[in-house]
C-alpha cells in the first residue's frame, strides 16, 4: 500500500508538534481510506462495495452540546440561547490543549477540501480525523480540490475530530464528556466524545450561515437545489419527512444539490460535495437515485446485513432510525458539476401539513414568503408508542434552525430583498394530508404534487385563476394541469366544511403564537404575512 504519508517538514497544522505523532496521513483516496478503515477494523466492505460503519454511542446530533465562542467578534452578533451555547475562549483554549496531547502518538488522517463550489464565497478547510472512515466522510461530503489546486493551498478554516477524547464535566467547561465548539475568531471546529460523522458537515454550515450572511450579504440556505435545461432554478426548502429529497430529484432537471446552498447577487451554489441521505426502508423503487449512489466509495451509517449476507437490509431500525449514506455528488447521474447554477426563479416552502388545513399549492407575497420562512413550518406524525396518534406541530426558523448564529430575522430579511429585487415566484406546497387530519384524510398523491410542482416551473399558473385563503391569506389557483380543481381547495375535500374552519383557525393561531419570540425584531414587512385569524 503506497500511502501518501505527510513528511514532517511539511507540517499542515501549525499547533500539532509532528515529531509525537503516529503516522500522518494526507489526502488519501477514497480506495486508500476504505483500506485503512478495514485494517484498523472501523467497519466492513457492503456487497455494493460501500463502507459500512456504526457512530457508537451517538447515532444523531446533540445540539445540547453544540457551543460557540462568545468574544469581540460574536458577542453582539450571535443570537444567544438553546441554540447557540456560549463558551468562553478560555475553555475553547484549553480544550484545545487537552485535545491535542491526547493526539500524541495517534496516527491522523488529514483532509484538505473546500466548502461552497463559488471560488469567491467558499472557505478552505483542513480536517483533521482519528478515524479513517471519518476522513473518508469528509471526502465525500466537502468539495475536492484538483491535484493543480492542492499543490498551493492554504487552509483558512480548522477542524478537528477525535471521538475517543471526552471531556471532563467537572473541570472543562461543558455539560458532558461530547462536545462539539465552534470557534469563528480562530476559525476552528472541535469535536470530541461523539463518532456522528454529521457533526463535521452541520459545524461547517453553522460556521457559513454565520460568514456569508454577516461579511458578504450572501444568504445561506437549507435546502436543495435543481435546474432545467433552460437555465430556470428550482429551489426546495422542507424539513425532514416533507419531501425536499425526492421533489428536488427529478430525471429531467440537473440536481444542484441536497441540503447547503448559498446565494449571492449573481448564483446559487452548493456548499458541499456530496449527499448525507436517510435510508431507512429505502429501495431502488421509491429512490433510485439515492440507491444506486450506494456503492465503492460510498458509506453507510448504522445499518445492518441481511442475516448470512453482505447486503443491507435498509428496513433494520435496530441501531437508530437515523441510518444515513454519505456519497460524493458524482454519483448521482444528473448531477450538475460544478454544483452552481443562475438565481432561481421558484422557491418552494415545503410542508407536510398533518392537518390537512394548508392548500396542496399556494403563491406567497414577500411578506408572506418572509414570514413563513421564519416559521418552518410542518407537523409531524407520531407513531403508535404509548398509544399517541395525534400529529404534532413542528416549527424550525427558516427550515434550519439547529444551525442558525445569527437571528432568524436576519436571514428572513435577506431572502425577502433578494426574492423582491429578482422578482422569484415563492410557493407554499403542502405534501401532507387532504380531506381531513392524520387518521381520518390521507396524503397527497405524490403525482399530484408533482404536477402542482411542474405546472409553476413551466409557468403554467401565471395567468390561472386564484382566489385568496380565508385564515392565511395566500394565494390559491383554483386550476392546475393534471390535479383535480376539487384537491386545491382543502376545505371542499373534508366531509364537514365547519370542522375545516376550526382546524384551520387552531393552526393560524399556533403560527401566531409561535412567532411571538420573533415579533420585536420583524419588519413591518415580515408581520403582514401573518394568518389572518
Amino acid at each position: 500500500m503506497q500511502d501518501n504519508v505527510l513528511e514532517l517538514t511539511a507540517s499542515p497544522i501549525s499547533f500539532l508538534d509532528f515529531s509525537t505523532q503516529g503516522k500522518v496521513y494526507h489526502n488519501l483516496t477514497p480506495a486508500e481510506l476504505v483500506e485503512h478503515a478495514l485494517a484498523r477494523k472501523e467497519g466492513y466492505l457492503t456487497s455494493t462495495g460501500a463502507f459500512m460503519a456504526d457512530t457508537g454511542k451517538f447515532t444523531g446530533r446533540s445540539p445540547k452540546d453544540r457551543y460557540v465562542v462568545k468574544d469581540k467578534l460574536t458577542e453582539q452578533a450571535v443570537c444567544w440561547g438553546e441554540i447557540n451555547i456560549p463558551v468562553s475562549q478560555e475553555t475553547f483554549d484549553h480544550l484545545l490543549q487537552k485535545m491535542l496531547v491526547f493526539l500524541e502518538k495517534k496516527d491522523l488522517f488529514v483532509r484538505d477540501a473546500f466548502a461552497g463550489a463559488d471560488p469567491e464565497h467558499r472557505l478552505n478547510l483542513r480536517v483533521i480525523n482519528t478515524w479513517a472512515w471519518h476522513n473518508l466522510f469528509c471526502s465525500n461530503m466537502f468539495l475536492r480540490p484538483s491535484q493543480e489546486e492542492l499543490e498551493n493551498f492554504e487552509h483558512d478554516f480548522t477542524i478537528i475530530c477525535a471521538p475517543g477524547f471526552e471531556a471532563d464535566p467537572a473541570t472543562d467547561g461543558v455539560q458532558n464528556p461530547n462536545f462539539a465548539i465552534l470557534n469563528l475568531s480562530k476559525r476552528m471546529i472541535l469535536i470530541g466524545g461523539t463518532g456522528y460523522a454529521g457533526e463535521m458537515k452541520k459545524g461547517i454550515f453553522s460556521v457559513l450561515n454565520f460568514l456569508l450572511p454577516y461579511e458578504k450579504n450572501v444568504l445561506s440556505m437549507h435546502c436543495s437545489a435543481n435546474v432545467g435545461k433552460e437555465g430556470d432554478t428550482a429551489v426546495f426548502f422542507g424539513l425532514s419527512g416533507t419531501g425536499k429529497t425526492t421533489l428536488s430529484a427529478d430525471p429531467n432537471r440537473s440536481l444542484i444539490g441536497d441540503d447547503e446552498h448559498g446565494w449571492t447577487e449573481t448564483q446559487i451554489f452548493n456548499f458541499e460535495g456530496g449527499c448525507y441521505a436517510k435510508v431507512i426502508d429505502l429501495t431502488r423503487e421509491k429512490e433510485p437515485e439515492i440507491y444506486d449512489a450506494i456503492k465503492f466509495g460510498a458509506i453507510v451509517e448504522n445499518t445492518r446485513f441481511i442475516p448470512g449476507t453482505r447486503q443491507v437490509d435498509y428496513t433494520n431500525k435496530s441501531v437508530t432510525e437515523n441510518t444515513r449514506t454519505a456519497y460524493p455528488i458524482h454519483h448521482i447521474a444528473n448531477a450538475a458539476i460544478p454544483s452552481v447554477a443562475p438565481i432561481p426563479k421558484n422557491i418552494f416552502f415545503l410542508t407536510a401539513d398533518a392537518f390537512g388545513v394548508i392548500p396542496p399549492i399556494s403563491k406567497l407575497n414577500k411578506g408572506q414568503a418572509m414570514y413563513h420562512f421564519i416559521s418552518g413550518y410542518t407537523a409531524k406524525v407520531a407513531g403508535t408508542e404509548m398509544g399517541v396518534t395525534e400529529p404534532k406541530l413542528t416549527f424550525s426558523a427558516c427550515f434550519g434552525a439547529a444551525f442558525l448564529p445569527l437571528h432568524p430575522t436576519a436571514y428572513a430579511k435577506l431572502f425577502g430583498e433578494k426574492m423582491e429585487k429578482h422578482e422569484v415566484n415563492v410557493w407554499l406546497i403542502n405534501t401532507g394530508w387532504t380531506g381531513g387530519p392524520y387518521g381520518v384524510g390521507s396524503r397527497m398523491k405524490l403525482s399530484y404534487t408533482r404536477a402542482m410542482i411542474s405546472a409553476a416551473l413551466e409557468g403554467k399558473l401565471d395567468y390561472a385563476p386564484f382566489r385568496t385563503d380565508d385564515n392565511f391569506g395566500f394565494q390559491v389557483p383554483l386550476i392546475c394541469p393534471n390535479v383535480p380543481s376539487g384537491v386545491l381547495n382543502p376545505r371542499n375535500t373534508w366531509s364537514n366544511p365547519e370542522d375545516y374552519d376550526r382546524q384551520a383557525k387552531d393552526l393560524a393561531r399556533a403560527f401566531i403564537k409561535n412567532f411571538e419570540k420573533y415579533k420585536a425584531f420583524a419588519t413591518e414587512d415580515i408581520l403582514s404575512g401573518a394568518p389572518k385569524a
